[in-house]
């Protein structure tokens, strides 16, 4: 497998402004570190800075509700209507964790991905409910509980951020603490991921990406009147690629979840495509007798992915602060070190 090659055959790779990793047990054995955590400082990104991760949240937000399974403060079979104290109305209140977690829970979604004009509603949704004012899991309600259901709940793959909005509420309820502080408990200060975090948009600390989004003239702006103010259960964590390759070796020695949780985690639970299943919160991808987990993400400025090969023991993540889609990058490398 040449790295240098199967990087430089990537038709973004010139373009990508962020920090690219493949690491093993012994260390990084590939890196790309390119463009600006600061453009207006002209401050370079580094091995170090951590970006946000938009969706790629879920992993963590998975592997929260799992551990509080785990300790019993939570089941799979619970239900909305038996965990929430707000007002759901058009939710379905039978609705269970396992639906929330699996993307199978058909619940009405704020950030209709499915959607080709995605992202011009989803500007429009931000002028309504403006990104200052969503800082807590409970600001987000407004927008999702007049939504309609998208699908019967447990009749398939449906995804859903507001889905993840409502487990992020439930985590709360069950963990009696807000939701970041429940993260940071359960998966960030055991690990010591030391640039990971909820970081508020308007206060970034040292060594954080800011996201860029290009105009129609070529100007760079910061991202930061387009996302929420503070990142939530279904997206907008920080953290970096040495937190990330931490994270996944972790999962796999067995220091986050038990063998019977971490079989369950990962899945697949149900089906996407043929090939392609998702567990409690991350994505699964079979290549004969191996398998890839990954998580990713995508917003405006905000380009993400990391992806897990436990028989080989390497964790691939691409940490970009452009809308650049590093994700081909991942199925070439899948492709490469699974054969």
């Amino acid at each position: 497998m040449h790295l240098e090659t199967l990087w430089n055959q990537w038709d973004g790779a010139q373009a990508f402004s962020g920090v690219f990793t493949i690491s093993s047990e012994e260390g990084v054995l590939f890196q790309r570190c390119q463009g600006y955590r600061n453009r207006s400082e002209r401050l370079p990104n580094n091995p170090n800075t951590a970006f946000g991760i938009a969706s790629g949240t879920k992993l963590f937000t998975g592997l929260t509700a799992c551990r509080l399974i785990e300790s019993g403060r939570l089941s799979l079979q619970d239900t909305l209507g038996e965990l929430l104290p707000y007002d759901l109305g058009q939710i379905d209140r039978r609705i269970t964790i396992y639906q929330l977690l699996t993307h199978t829970s058909g619940v009405g979604d704020y950030i209709d991905e499915d959607d080709p004009d995605c992202d011009v509603k989803l500007e429009a949704l931000y002028r309504k409910y403006p990104v200052y004012t969503l800082e807590n899991l409970s600001d987000y309600l407004p927008a999702i509980i007049p939504l309609p259901p998208k699908a019967v709940p447990g009749s398939g793959y449906c995804y859903s951020n507001s889905g993840y909005i409502l487990l992020g509420l439930v985590i709360e309820e069950a963990a009696g603490k807000p939701f970041s502080s429940c993260v940071q408990d359960e998966i960030i200060a055991p690990l010591r991921l030391l640039h990971t975090g909820f970081y508020a948009t308007h206060a970034l600390p040292a060594n954080t990406a800011y996201g860029y989004m290009e105009d129609a003239q070529g100007q760079w702006h910061s991202n930061i009147f387009h996302i929420p103010i503070r990142g939530g259960s279904d997206g907008g964590l920080y953290t970096c690629a040495m937190d990330l390759d931490r994270l996944w070796r972790a999962l796999f020695a067995g220091r986050i979840l038990s063998p019977t949780m971490l079989q369950a985690f990962l899945g697949p639970q149900v089906p996407i495509r043929e090939g392609l299943g998702y567990g409690l919160g991350v994505y699964c991808r079979k290549a004969g007798t191996d398998t890839v987990y990954y998580a990713e993400g995508g917003d405006f400025g905000i380009d993400f992915f990391t992806a897990c090969f436990p028989r080989q023991q390497i964790v691939v993540t691409a940490l970009g602060n452009t809308q650049r889609n590093a994700l081909p990058l991942l199925d070439a490398l899948s492709a490469a070190i699974l054969g």
